[in-house]
């Protein structure tokens, strides 16, 4: 898969936490989500694609954002150790898409960041189980397996347009996959418009 973080090791600590027994109870619990309402998502960090710009990403995170190419914007947080990426159009700097991944430590000293919320507005964040995607937003549109570097990983894609014509976006969920009686956790959440919106 294009989009997945090679980088796992920071749910590492969770997935070796978790024996057989939670690994039964939480695929019992995705089982069970087959028949519960979904439920629609704006956002991710805070900001919705489509409607949020970059000058405002930057009001609500005042630090230094830096250029990774034209038009892409990137974001680190110490503290949770994250990275938020954002792709924007050239002129507006209109939000496309948003993907938050983990990322090695770069010895700077949490402070000021701490509160900084990298989640969706639902509150699915990265190192999450991954059976709380499906008991947030159900069953996705589709499940594909895949590997990277040997990683088998999953994603989880979601689309939105059951909720509605303001409601233009799809959300993709990097997980990996149960191993060794270990759930799968969510290294990786990626948020962008739908495609036929991404021009409007």
């Amino acid at each position: 898969m294009k989009r997945a973080s090679t980088r796992f090791w920071l749910c590492a600590s969770a997935l070796v936490l978790a024996g057989p027994t939670q690994f039964a109870v939480a695929q019992s619990a995705q089982k069970a989500q087959t028949s519960v309402q979904r439920a629609n998502e704006l956002t991710l960090a805070r900001l919705r694609p489509g409607r949020s710009t970059v000058d405002e990403s930057q009001k609500i995170y005042p630090t230094v954002f830096w250029t990774f190419r034209i038009g892409t914007w990137c974001l680190a947080d110490p503290c949770q150790k994250l990275t938020m990426v954002i792709d924007s159009d050239f002129g507006s700097k209109r939000i496309n898409k948003t993907r938050v991944e983990p990322t090695e430590g770069s010895g700077e000293t949490c402070t000021e960041n701490k509160d900084w919320y990298w989640g969706t507005g639902k509150g699915l964040k990265v190192c999450d189980a991954k059976s709380k995607a499906y008991s947030i937003y159900g069953e996705p549109s589709s499940v594909s397996p895949s590997t990277k570097n040997g990683q088998p990983l999953e994603l989880l894609y979601y689309t939105f347009d059951w909720a509605g014509p303001d409601v233009p976006q799809v959300m993709e969920v990097v997980c990996t996959a149960p191993k060794d009686g270990t759930p799968g956790r969510v290294v990786e959440i990626t948020w962008r418009q739908a495609a036929s919106n991404e021009n409007d």
